[in-house]
């Protein structure tokens, strides 16, 4: 016994649709983007980080109209199943500052 396929062609055309207009978004914001850049020195603050949060005020970096505030942050983890494993390693540095004008 044949089975009947016509019922399911507009739900295969609506998919379809959706499909293509997910592409053309995807590729639109690809295109739009700026592509991403490793900076080195970067890399290796974050490698000479030590694990924890650490947060701190440095005393040459303000004055009257300038305060600024440096956080890093390291978390440093192996994770074992069996014979296989994974492991994390997640730095964050961070600056906030804020300058009266």
């Amino acid at each position: 016994m044949p089975l009947p396929l016509a019922p399911l062609v507009p739900f295969a055309l609506r998919l379809g649709a959706l499909a293509a207009a997910a592409l053309a978004v995807r590729r639109a914001v690809r295109a739009a983007t700026l592509p991403g850049r490793t900076d080195q020195r970067a890399e290796d603050a974050m490698d000479d980080l030590g694990e924890g949060v650490a947060l701190h005020r440095p005393p040459d970096r303000g004055d009257a109209d300038v305060s600024q505030t440096n956080t890093t942050a390291r978390w440093h983890r192996t994770l074992h199943w069996g014979k296989r494993g994974i492991e994390i390693d997640a730095a964050l540095l961070g600056r906030f500052r804020i300058r009266k004008f």
